[in-house]
């Protein structure tokens, strides 16, 4: 096409100087100039000035049109639509397209209809989720373009119109065609995702690598070349979701298998088959690798830069596996792709008659190849080498040449591939079907475009033949939506001529044509490439689309619509014919394998005219391949390759005819492949061949330049004149007067319906217009504000002046003051010097002497003390001397009268030993020794197993006798000590004897004792040495820690400040985020709910009553059903059990719960009692030591062994309640297990209640035995005390040592009452002695001896337990110091930074254990107080049980006050703010009071009122202990609230009133709880109104739960009716009049951009929707926490939103965009503050909008502006800031546009920011809410019931 062909944007007859034109350059196709002077009419030339300041003389023949182009103004540089620049020709769209790609890196852009793609050849973050959701649901004007864009408006369009689309994406090889259609596709399957689970969309995406891997091929241009055009037909059902795909594919380029162009290879799925080779499975293909083998290494470089074949075969067979291919069927795959390797490498060896040859046998790729393929070698072997002829009269073999033996492998082998290529595309589509009926389809023809080479054959004659179709669809579709517009603005319809290429199509397919001379000559027997190319000379010579090279008589050439290209006719012929020999297909045919013999059946082949016809009729469209499968050769009627791409490409041009296009041409900028390189020569030559100057060229024939009344009059309102705004408010005719009289020639405009249309070189006529209208003002505003800046400087120089002088003065002055004043002060400070000076002289002489006297004094007392000791030490000496030497001579005598007994006895023996032998020697005394010797053997058997019996008795006696024996020795001596104090005879010697005996055994058992003590202090003693060096070797470890630490806080300088508050900033950030994960789950449950309770009511559509006491907590076992007291706990779910029934039963978690609830509550009890039994033990030890030291009675520690025996018990008999428990507990699990259909027998559910029974039965009793014991206990020590008189030398404890055990009641009152017994009696020694019965005090000796015993041994495991802690502990520490040492040395390694954030993360792990184990000690100390407090409830009842009594008793003595109790008693019947209502009436009172509730009817009255009247019915059933009523009203209660929110879940105000009633109820719960944590703010009335008997705590979850549900839907719900706003209001209104200015728009226009401004809105809108939404939460009594919340999601939202679309728009980025963001937003702000909502963090979440507007407006030049952009946005990520700055339009030509080098010089200065990759923020990010404890002043008795609410059947009590 000839650029020159529109006369719209020649230059004028009149052209000023500095005008600036496009000149042609043959290096960069187009140049810009500049006018030196005026063209004046007659010129022959202009003189230019070229951007390097050349002078250029240039020629012009404007009779000839041969002036230059006209450069459009820089404002209109670098638009988002090509149509939208007013001079539309050649050189402004590639100057256009190469500033957005250059400078902005934008790689798409509009042309009219079309999207210009051009190919980055980088990976950029525009394709991500985000993106993909901004722009759904948007106007394809509104955005910036992007592929998703147009996408989305196919998308829209089949939605709205119900009419098919199509996206047509052509372009060169490498222009990134496939890539454009993939995210095409990937954003269908994400915006009309599958509605069923079949995951639909996930096998169109995964149909892509395998279509690459099979279909795609690394060329000469392209990395991963589609050798293939394909139509990818997505379905969707009415719903507009994915239902399945279809494909068809077009001419794939076969030849490809067997050759290959240097530096290119074959189809990427043989070099992936090669790389996977060495992997077991592909063992038997007999792989290597790529460069053994013919076929891949034709074409030398086996391998690709950045791809790794391996891993991309492993994508490939996954994609299969998703599509449903069996493992087995890509084994056979696999083989028969390898069996093709192995075929192009057979060796082949000619004859050396040259017309014959051969293939060894030993071939070992022929072997493979046959092998692989499951057929015979050696037919295969012959008939590689021979063919078969057959005549009319016989049939005979023929040898084949060398040549045409490879010719005839090579296309045995290209149609193998092409037959499995055809299955695969086949079974693709299989899996991609659906048997849902198709709605509507959405297509994506993903075709090869326009191709010239150098040598050019029959693929890119049929390419470029399909490209001529495309045009010829293109051109008219652009013509006729050309003139639709015009007729619908009512605009005169002008003939615009159109290149139009059907001649060349008919030169092509016609009778006659190129193609079916090529079938003709294909049917003569000796048809050749040079007789069909002298046929084309013949017939088309006079064509003006053909013509004949000079210097060749095979070639021809053919004028195509986008350049000339010449076919070099060899090889067309064969491609066409496409010729297999039929005996190798017999061959394959006979394949053992299955899949093999498939590829090749007769009943395959099939026309795709005819499927296509078939396929029409039905509803939706199923079209196979049209790569038809060949017939055999020698068929008849064959269809040709050429016929069958033109019969495929005619049913595609009808299936784009019969849908609505869309068009992507993807631009190849350069041939080298380097990222963002733009190559002039190459862009323009693919402009010209895809289509899109023809676009430009009608739309300039015509009104290329559009504008709405209302954009023209905002743009262009400063050229009007303050009358003719004055004298109409029509904007229409305001805009027809200002047109008038600015642009004299009619012509060049036309006033439409809505828009106002423009001949080319208008609009720049009007900005230049505009632009010396701003500039005339602009000089008059710079003059005034100039002057007015000097007046300024003045003022403020001579202000200064005057202050200077005054504070000089001043300064002299005061200088004389302090003078003087200084001087006054020396004198003061000498005086008190001097005296100072004079005392502390004095006091160091009395302080000396003081001390000389004080030693003196100390040296003479130490003297006399020395004396006074030595003589003392002396006394001692002699002692132990005498008694040595008397102790001395008592052992030698008694050692010499042992040693003469000893010699004296052994004399005797030897005799009696000699007697005895001569006796033994006679045969008389054998004789009589063996008479009943065996009797007598067996009774000494048995005698000496009766004494080993006897003797083990003994033994066990002597060591209990000999343990007690110590203890007793001290009780006598006490005794005796008493005895002697009480008698004045003096003591017999027989018991001075036993005294003395006794005191010699305790004097032993000390010693015994002593040693142990010692031995016990030395080994602790070791232990805490070893524990205090480790201790230490641990501090100093830490101490070098903290010290590298500090040094490596010293070297981050920016940190060490600020590590504090980051710890605390993540420690928040992690509980923010751990409560939002918490929130999503909740979300995600009530989401997973609700598509639950959909999918239920689809399957069963009838009306389904449900049980009025069964909800959908009962089945849920995150919720129990409700937490009792500790003692009926088990009761509840044994009635619930009964009640349930057997079958269900075992189905039931509610039981298993409640049992598992217990165990562990049992397990933390003996936790509990072995702590007591610690700490009594101690005790024990503390008295024993205070009874040796001050001689106190003993007696006590009788009954504290009592005790121990007594727990002892009780812990085996709570291990057997355990293990008791346990076994039910898995009991249950076990038949929960089974099937419901299989009934568990009676006896064993029987057996389950009755060993559940026993077990609470037993545990009933023994508390009740504890209460019972406990009091008795205390009641007759109380009278003990009170019955003495005698000093108290008793431990007089007023509680029992073991009385919170489980103590049988007679057994303690008994041995209580046997101890004070004891203890009466053993008070008066006198007593004792006179009667004789010193047994008894014998008797005590052993208790105290038993008990010392049991001491000993405790303190004994006591000290091992202790031991093997403290190793424990060792052990411990010594692991904790290892992995210290290691992470020290892991530190060490990494960098200061590094360092510094590790230490931060140990820091924080630490803490996080730590506060787990604080959490964990809190449950347990909470748990004990809620225990203590049930008890104390017990015991108040008690008590208030027992005022009664004695109230009643008293009334019954005094009868005339009988009248005055009655009165009492009918006060306490008056409302106590309770409701009492019947069972059967629960499903009124839900239905009256939750499911048809209105909030409406409640105004007026008390806010959240629902709440409390279900808290008092709740508090009624808690007084009634009625445990079934409260889970059955709170469980209807929620299942109520959520179907409520179901029906009504796009109202507002229905879900901000149970919002706040549910989070009121949950308040109430806790209010009323009777914890003192949410009492801390009650009355004494509203702690009356307390719950008594249940703990609610797990429904306060559940209510918590269903708030945070609720709360989500009110987001969801306002941000519904927020969103359609935002954009309109905050970025498009214009806030402040006459501040934005529209740039000229093209053919995409923006959705808000009307006449009037319809359908749009301003920021009032918004503002009144958030008074709605505050006067809607105020007025239902929401929590003030909770309101803040909902803002601050809002005002998020409204960044977010706001936010993504500056990013994603270009003519929202400018300087007056951002003051009218930052105005709405101070707006916004001071809603806040007027509504007190400023502590809500609304402002911290516009932060990023806010910084966007102030970079907006920021200067963008200097170094300076760069780093003051760096500091203010840190709210903004690198892109963001990036993306905004290269968005960045001027709307006047006084701004300047942001400078690349700008641009990086603000990415360097950002390259350390460590900021997400994403671009875009998440609008669907929900903040975690909190819903703090808010208690309500209110008394449940003053609440009134009003009778709208029809409760009449509630009483109150």
């Amino acid at each position: 096409m000839d650029p020159r062909g529109s006369n719209s944007s020649m230059l004028h007859c009149k052209t000023w100087q500095y005008t600036r034109v496009w000149i042609p350059d043959p290096d960069e196709v187009w140049r810009s100039a500049e006018l030196t002077k005026d063209y004046k009419d007659g010129d022959e030339s202009l003189q230019l000035r070229l951007e390097d300041d050349t002078i250029l003389d240039y020629p012009i023949d404007v009779q000839n049109n041969q002036v230059p182009f006209l450069r459009n103004p820089d404002i209109l540089v670098g638009e988002n639509d090509l149509t939208a620049l007013s001079h539309l020709h050649e050189p402004a769209v590639l100057h256009n397209l190469k500033v957005r790609f250059l400078e902005s890196n934008h790689i798409y852009t509009y042309c009219g209809i079309v999207l210009v793609a051009i190919n980055p050849y980088e990976q950029l973050p525009i394709y991500g989720q985000d993106v993909i959701y901004a722009y759904s649901g948007q106007n394809m004007g509104d955005m910036d373009p992007h592929i998703f864009a147009v996408a989305e408006e196919a998308y829209k369009q089949m939605a709205r119109d119900e009419k098919n689309q199509s996206i047509i994406v052509s372009g060169e090889s490498g222009a990134g065609k496939t890539v454009s259609a993939k995210y095409a596709m990937r954003y269908f399957a994400t915006v009309g995702g599958s509605a069923s689970d079949t995951n639909i969309e996930e096998k169109v995406l995964a149909s892509s690598p395998i279509m690459e891997a099979i279909g795609n091929a690394k060329t000469t241009r392209n990395d991963n070349s589609s050798r293939f055009g394909k139509y990818i037909e997505i379905g969707f059902d009415k719903k507009y979701h994915i239902i399945g795909a279809n494909m068809r594919t077009y001419l794939l380029e076969k030849s490809r298998v067997v050759f290959q162009a240097d530096d290119e290879r074959n189809y990427h799925i043989f070099y992936q088959l090669c790389a996977a080779a060495s992997l077991p499975e592909f063992k038997e293909l007999a792989l290597t690798c790529a460069e053994d083998f013919f076929y891949t290494a034709h074409g030398g470089n086996t391998t690709i830069e950045g791809v790794d074949d391996a891993e991309d075969f492993e994508k490939t067979r996954q994609a299969l596996t998703l599509l449903g291919v069996r493992e087995s069927h890509q084994i056979s795959i696999f083989k028969i792709i390898a069996s093709i390797l192995h075929l192009g490498s057979v060796e082949i060896q000619a004859e050396r008659d040259g017309d014959s040859c051969s293939i060894s046998p030993q071939d070992e790729h022929l072997s493979n190849f046959c092998r692989l393929l499951g057929i015979e070698h050696s037919q295969m072997e012959h008939w590689l080498c021979h063919r078969k002829l057959v005549t009319t009269s016989e049939t005979y073999v023929k040898t084949m040449s060398l040549q045409q033996v490879v010719n005839a492998r090579n296309a045995l082998a290209k149609h193998i591939y092409a037959q499995l290529f055809s299955w695969i595309v086949e079974h693709i589509n299989k899996a991609l079907q659906t048997s849902l009926k198709q709605h509507s389809f959405i297509g994506v023809l993903d075709i090869y475009g326009f191709e010239t080479f150098e040598i050019n054959s029959f693929e890119q004659f049929c390419i470029n033949y399909a490209n001529e179709k495309l045009q010829q669809q293109f051109n008219s579709h652009v013509f006729k939506l050309e003139q639709e517009e015009y007729m619908k603005e009512q605009i005169p319809w002008t003939l615009i001529d159109f290149y139009d290429n059907q001649p060349c199509i008919d030169l092509i397919e016609a009778k006659l044509g190129i193609l079916d001379l090529l079938d003709e000559e294909c049917k003569v027997p000796k048809g050749t490439d040079q007789n069909w190319a002298q046929k084309l000379y013949e017939r088309h010579s006079n064509s003006q689309h053909f013509q004949k090279p000079r210097m060749s008589n095979t070639a021809f050439i053919v004028i195509h619509f986008a350049d000339k290209v010449e076919y070099l006719s060899d090889g067309f012929l064969e491609k066409n014919r496409d010729t297999v020999y039929e005996e190798q297909i017999n061959i394959l045919k006979a394949s053992k394998f299955p899949l093999v013999a498939d590829l090749f059946r007769d009943d395959k082949d099939s026309v795709p005219a005819t499927n296509t016809a078939k396929s029409r009729s039905s509803s939706k469209i199923n079209v196979r391949s049209s790569r038809p499968l060949m017939k055999a050769p020698n068929k008849e009627h064959k269809k040709s390759v050429g016929y069958q791409f033109r019969t495929s490409l005619n049913l595609l041009m009808e299936t784009l005819n019969a849908t609505t296009p869309h068009y992507v041409r993807c631009i190849k900028p350069n041939d080298e492949k380097l990222p963002f390189h733009f190559d002039p020569k190459r862009a323009v030559q693919q402009l010209r061949a895809c289509g899109v100057l023809e676009t430009i060229r009608i739309s300039a024939a015509g009104y290329p330049s559009r504008w709405t009344y209302h954009d023209f009059f905002n743009r262009y309102r400063v050229l009007m004149k303050k009358r003719e705004l004055a004298n109409t408010t029509d904007k229409k005719n305001i805009c027809k007067s200002v047109l008038e009289s600015l642009i004299k020639d009619p012509d060049k405009f036309q006033f439409g319906r809505t828009k106002i249309f423009f001949r080319a070189g208008q609009v720049a006529y009007l900005e230049k217009l505009r632009a010396d209208k701003f500039r005339e003002a602009t000089i008059m505003i710079q003059k005034t504000v100039r002057g007015w800046l000097q007046r300024v400087k003045y003022r403020r120089l001579r202000a200064a002046t005057l202050t200077l002088q005054r504070f000089c003065r001043g300064y002299l002055a005061r200088r004389l003051t302090e003078h003087l004043r200084r001087t006054r002060a020396a004198i003061v400070f000498q005086k008190q010097y001097r005296m100072l000076k004079a005392r502390r002289a004095y006091c160091r002489v009395r302080r000396a002497a003081v001390i000389i006297q004080s030693y003196t004094r100390a040296m003479c007392v130490r003297r006399s003390y020395r004396q006074v000791l030595t003589e003392h030490k002396a006394t001692i000496i002699q002692k132990y001397a005498r008694g040595w030497m008397a102790r001395r001579h008592f052992q030698r005598q008694r050692d010499a009268a042992i040693v003469i007994q000893c010699a004296f006895r052994r004399l005797k023996a030897r005799q009696a030993l000699k007697a005895l032998k001569i006796e033994a020697r006679s045969a008389e005394h054998l004789k009589r020794l063996n008479v009943g010797m065996e009797n007598k053997v067996v009774q000494l058997q048995r005698k000496i197993d009766d004494q080993n019996k006897e003797f083990k008795t003994l033994s066990e006696q002597l060591s209990a006798v000999t343990s007690t024996h110590a203890m007793e020795v001290e009780k006598l001596k006490k005794e005796l000590a008493r005895y002697q104090q009480n008698q004045e005879a003096d003591p017999s010697l027989q018991l001075q004897e036993e005294v003395q005996s006794l005191r010699t055994e305790l004097q032993k058992a000390h010693s015994e004792r002593r040693v142990l003590e010692d031995t016990h202090n030395r080994e602790n003693g070791e232990l805490r040495k070893r524990v205090a060096d480790l201790e230490h070797e641990n501090a100093l470890l830490k101490d070098e820690k903290e010290h590298l630490n500090n040094q490596i806080l010293r070297q981050s300088k920016a940190e060490s400040s600020q590590s504090s508050v980051e710890e605390n900033l993540l420690i928040k950030k992690e509980l923010e985020e751990e409560r939002s994960r918490y929130q999503n789950l909740v979300k995600e449950y009530s989401q997973l709910e609700q598509r639950y309770e959909n999918l239920r009511d689809e399957q069963t559509p009838g009306h389904r009553k449900n049980p009025s006491n069964q909800s959908s907590l009962e089945s849920d076992s995150n919720y129990p059903s409700i937490s009792t007291s500790e003692i009926g706990d088990t009761e509840d779910a044994l009635q619930q059990v009964e009640e349930i029934g057997i079958e269900k039963a075992a189905m039931d978690m509610t039981v298993f719960l409640k049992l598992q609830k217990r165990v562990r509550e049992l397990e933390q009890e003996r936790k509990k009692l072995q702590v007591q039994l610690e700490k009594e033990q101690q005790d024990s030890k503390k008295v024993q030591v205070e009874q040796q030291n001050n001689g106190l009675d003993v007696d006590q520690d009788a009954d504290i062994a009592y005790n121990s025996l007594k727990r002892q018990e009780l812990e085996s008999e709570n291990k057997k309640l355990k293990n008791d428990l346990n076994e039910l507990r898995k009991a249950v699990a076990d038949q929960a297990m089974q099937d419901n259909s299989t009934h568990s027998s009676p006896d064993s559910y029987s057996l389950l209640l009755n060993q559940l029974k026993l077990a609470n039965e037993e545990l009933e009793v023994r508390k009740e035995e504890v209460l019972i014991l406990r009091t008795q206990i205390m009641n007759a020590d109380q009278r003990r005390l009170s019955g003495k008189n005698m000093e108290p030398n008793i431990n007089a404890r007023t509680s029992w040592p073991n009385s919170e055990k489980h103590v049988d009641q007679e057994d303690a009152i008994e041995a209580y009452h046997g101890v004070c017994q004891t203890n009466s009696q053993t008070e008066d020694w006198g007593y004792l002695n006179e009667d004789g019965e010193l047994g008894l005090a014998y008797q005590g000796l052993k208790q105290v001896a038993r008990l010392l015993e049991a001491q000993l041994q405790a303190q004994n495991l006591k000290h091992e337990e202790e031991v093997e802690h403290l190793k424990a502990q060792v052990e411990a520490m010594k692991e904790e110091m290892d992995k210290q040492q290691q992470t020290f040395c892991q530190t060490l390694l990494l960098s200061p930074e590094a360092q510094v954030e590790f230490g931060v993360q140990q820091e924080i792990s630490r803490l996080t254990n730590e506060n787990l184990d604080f959490k964990e000690l809190v449950e347990k100390l909470e748990k004990n107080e809620k225990k203590l407090k049930k008890q104390l409830k017990i015991y108040m009842k008690k008590v208030q049980d027992l005022e009664a009594a004695q109230a009643l008793a008293q009334s019954d003595r005094r009868h005339h006050e009988l009248t005055r109790q009655v009165t009492v008693q009918r006060k306490e019947k008056d409302f106590q703010g309770m409701l009492e209502y019947h069972k059967e009436d629960e499903a009124l009172l839900i239905r009256n009071l939750v499911t048809d509730l209105k909030p409406q009817m409640l105004s007026g009255t008390v806010p959240c009122l629902p709440a409390y009247i279900l808290y008092m019915c709740i508090r009624h059933a808690d007084y009634t202990n009625d445990d079934l009523k409260v889970h059955s009203l709170l469980s209807s209660t929620i299942n109520g609230i959520k179907k409520v929110l179901k029906k009504h879940n796009e109202d507002f105000e229905m879900t901000s009133f149970w919002l706040s009633n549910t989070c009121r109820l949950l308040h109430c719960l806790k209010q009323y709880s009777g914890d003192e944590g949410f009492m801390t703010q009650n009355t004494a009335k509203q702690n009356e109104h307390c719950l008594k008997n249940f703990d609610l705590t797990e429904y306060r979850q559940v209510l918590s739960d269903l708030s945070i549900q609720i709360y989500q839907q009110l987001i969801k719900i306002a941000e519904g009716l927020l969103q359609p706003m935002i954009v309109s209001a905050m970025l498009e209104n214009e806030s402040i009049q006459g501040l934005s200015g529209v740039r000229p728009t093209g053919y995409r226009k923006r959705s808000s951009s009307m006449v009037d401004g319809e359908n749009s809105y301003c920021l009032e809108a918004i503002i009144r929707q958030m008074n709605f939404f505050h006067t809607v939460l105020c007025d239902q009594g929401l929590d003030p926490e909770i309101i803040l919340q909902v803002f601050k999601q809002l005002f998020y939202m409204i960044n977010a939103v706001t936010l993504n679309n500056l990013l994603l728009r270009k003519d929202a980025c400018s300087w007056s965009t951002g003051m009218q963001l930052r105005y709405n937003i101070s707006q916004l702000e001071e809603w806040l503050r007027g509504k007190n909502l400023q502590q809500s963090g609304a402002v911290q979440t516009m932060e990023p909008l806010i910084q966007a507007a102030q970079l907006l407006q920021l200067k963008k030049k200097t170094q300076e502006d760069a780093e003051a952009i760096c500091s203010l946005c840190t709210s903004l990520s690198t892109q963001q800031i990036v993306k905004i700055l290269n968005l960045y339009t001027p709307l006047n030509e006084f701004e300047e546009r942001v400078t690349v080098s700008f641009i990086r010089t603000i990415q360097a200065q950002l390259q350390e920011r460590s900021d997400p990759q994403q671009l875009l923020l998440d609008s669907k990010h929900m903040f975690p809410v909190l819903f703090p404890f808010n208690p309500s002043a209110l008394t449940m008795d003053s609440i009134h019931i009003p009778a709208c609410l029809n409760l009449e059947f509630l009483n109150e009590v």
